[in-house]
């Protein structure tokens, strides 16, 4: 995915926007693409995948990249409904 994704949005570009750093546009872009919610159903109390399904976590910033040049920390938030 990685691969795929460094040729669609390539950090080469020439960005204008680097606020939070040099790959700030492009972490801000594959995370468009790619999104940042999902929902799975649950049945039985059991999350409900199909034989190769499964959930993966993505981050496209660079270690230590963020606000001040920290590594932000990343919280998984779960709503059931």
């Amino acid at each position: 995915m990685d691969m795929a994704l460094d040729t669609i949005v390539p950090e080469s570009l020439p960005w204008q926007h680097t606020d939070e750093g040099p790959d700030d546009s492009v972490s801000h872009l594959k995370t468009s693409l790619i999104g940042n919610s999902i929902t799975i159903p649950i049945s039985k109390g059991k999350l409900v995948f199909g034989t190769w399904q499964g959930i993966y976590l993505a981050e496209f910033r660079h270690s230590g990249a963020g606000w001040g040049g920290q590594g932000s920390g990343r919280k998984v938030i779960a709503t059931i409904l």
